[in-house]
């Protein structure tokens, strides 16, 4: 669900000639890292061309994934990229972008319901403690290793957890052990 402006429509961005980008909503310059931010929080927001007033929002959203691409953690692989290319031009391209919609609409209900079946299979166990720590580390390693987030890799890592115990350090080694070993099962399902 998109958040919008506080009247209900998309926020406008401005992009000038200059390529600098204008937030309307905050009356200040913004950049793409911005955008990137605002999209994770899903805010809904239009860019349009200052001068044409043409909706540029495609090409805006496109250069942000080439950019988060060059930083190294590649979300879109060479084998897929070359099948999208593929099919430009094909008889089938007017499909795509809807089959590509329901699809990642799907992956994000299967990460629900996946959420949802760990929360569920410890919930009247004597690990469901465990489990709440673990899922609740492997949500926090899942954010923290988004390019640009805090708590990325090399930022300093509390020692303590939030049930108010320290958190011995080859207790913590276990746990990121135990949440390498859950994200590769992860990254197999996917």
């Amino acid at each position: 669900m998109k958040k919008a402006a506080a009247d209900g429509s998309p926020v406008i961005i401005k992009k000038y000639a200059n390529r600098r980008l204008y937030n309307t909503e905050t009356s200040s310059y913004i950049t793409l890292e911005h955008l990137a931010a605002m999209t994770r929080e899903h805010r809904d927001f239009k860019v349009v061309d200052a001068k044409t007033d043409d909706d540029i929002t495609h090409n805006v959203l496109t250069q942000i994934i080439m950019e988060e691409e060059s930083r190294g953690q590649t979300l879109l692989p060479v084998s897929f990229l070359r099948q999208l290319i593929t099919l430009y031009g094909d008889s089938m391209q007017a499909m795509v972008p809807g089959y590509l919609e329901a699809s990642m609409d799907s992956f994000r209900r299967n990460q629900e319901q996946f959420k949802t079946a760990v929360e569920g299979a410890f919930a009247h166990s004597p690990f469901a403690e465990i489990a709440k720590r673990n899922l609740a580390m492997f949500e926090a390693a899942a954010h923290a290793f988004k390019p640009g987030a805090p708590g990325a890799p090399g930022a300093a890592t509390p020692a303590t957890t939030t049930t108010e115990t320290p958190v011995k350090v080859d207790e913590m080694a276990a746990l990121r052990a135990e949440l390498a070993r859950l994200q590769d099962k992860v990254d197999k399902l996917g």
